[in-house]
């Protein structure tokens, strides 16, 4: 069966497709089009970033072409590719540490990755596509598979798809696809006068 009743239980209104988004684990096996791949990389494409550095770069496979799709699978960590191995379609996020004019770090590089993924997964929701991103990739793995130059490096990646049948999941990421989602309260995360001091704009209701 689908997990369902995960829309979020928002405290203030914010967009469905906010509310909608979630992250799960299981996966059905139905290719994605092209037509829908191109327009959530365009929606990355215009995501905002520091001077317009646009420092993300994505590494794209899907199932179809199995070769490809294996070598991606394989810069994930185990644990990932355990579940990932059924979505149709896998991507690296790789970003660029530095900016492009003048050589220096660029600190808002990985903000701005986050950015265009942001942007990438509100795309495949409108579009009734699920995503999820990890962390846990091999970055090493990735730069020597893909030559990716010094500079630049292999940062998240992303499963995407349709959603599938929680029971093909093994037990314990069956009970994390099935269980309700959680957050924080935005007073604990939104201060002002000092740290860890509500704002009265979030005050506890």
């Amino acid at each position: 069966m689908l997990a369902t009743g995960k829309t979020a239980d928002t405290d203030y209104p914010v967009h469905e497709l906010i509310a909608r988004r979630w992250s799960p684990y299981a996966f059905d096996d139905r290719p994605v089009s092209q037509s829908d791949l191109r327009s959530l990389f365009e929606a990355a494409r215009w995501a905002p970033s520091s001077y317009n550095e646009q420092p993300w770069s994505y590494i794209v496979a899907t199932k179809e072409d199995r070769e490809p799709f294996e070598c991606l699978l394989s810069c994930l960590v185990e644990g990932n590719q355990a579940w990932a191995k059924r979505a149709p379609v896998l991507a690296l996020g790789v970003v660029s540490l530095k900016f492009g004019g003048n050589g220096r770090d660029n600190r808002a590089a990985i903000h701005d990755l986050g950015l265009a993924a942001g942007n990438l997964v509100f795309e495949a929701t409108a579009r009734g596509l699920a995503v999820h991103q990890m962390i846990g990739i091999l970055p090493d793995k990735a730069r020597e598979t893909y030559g990716i130059p010094q500079g630049h490096e292999a940062w998240t990646a992303l499963a995407i798809g349709y959603r599938g049948n929680v029971a093909s999941l093994p037990g314990p990421l069956q009970q994390r696809d099935s269980a309700a989602r959680q957050r924080k309260k935005v007073s604990e995360f939104v201060f002002t006068g000092s740290w860890g001091s509500p704002s009265p704009l979030v005050a506890e209701r």
